[in-house]
């Protein structure tokens, strides 16, 4: 999963440097602790980017549908944010694949594990095809044997460059919370937790 700070680049113009690390270390937290509720990995802050893994170093059955939840969540707890008069919003990007986690690289804070494969590039790269305030998922990237999002069709979209990157979802946050499903009938969920 990759979520990305909106408008970073022309906040970065209005504010004053100091101001602007602050937004974003707000943006960070939000964004880390939804991930960490739902058992994510957070693997890196690239700037206003976040990096996070659903799968490692955990293994879940629902990894997938952790992920969409995790950036349904993060979109929700960004939209809470203001900070130094800014209103803050989101753009997320979701894929699944295998990756090797490896060996550390780097030394000192620089230091972290190297992540080979396609996902994390895909994940980055769905992220720019969504709208603010809204999750784009991968083609295949669903919980096996459900379907616990709904994906309206004319929400479908094309990346370029990958070989899987028809984009599954990219509704507005504010559409699934109005519809919620689950393989349970009659059970509701919050979009960013558990059944309620």
């Amino acid at each position: 999963m990759f979520c990305d700070l909106v408008g970073s680049t022309p906040m970065s113009s209005r504010l004053d440097p100091e101001d602007l690390r602050e937004v974003i270390a707000a943006y960070h937290r939000a964004v880390a602790e939804v991930i960490t509720r739902l058992d994510g990995f957070v693997s890196r802050y690239m700037g206003d980017g976040v990096l996070a893994y659903f799968g490692y170093p955990q293994a879940h059955e629902d990894d997938a549908e952790r992920a969409v939840r995790a950036g349904l969540g993060a979109i929700g707890a960004v939209s809470r944010l203001y900070v130094k008069s800014v209103k803050l919003q989101t753009r997320v990007g979701i894929a699944t694949g295998l990756v090797v986690v490896g060996d550390l690289i780097g030394e000192g804070s620089a230091q972290e594990q190297s992540v080979i494969g396609e996902t994390p590039n895909l994940a980055a790269r769905l992220q720019t095809l969504a709208e603010p305030d809204t999750v784009v998922i991968a083609r295949g990237h669903a919980p096996a044997g459900r379907r616990p999002f709904r994906i309206p069709r004319s929400r479908r979209r094309r990346s370029q460059g990958h070989r899987r990157a028809g984009a599954g979802l990219a509704g507005a946050a504010a559409e699934w919370r109005r519809e919620p499903v689950r393989g349970i009938a009659g059970i509701g969920v919050d979009p960013t937790g558990w059944p309620r």
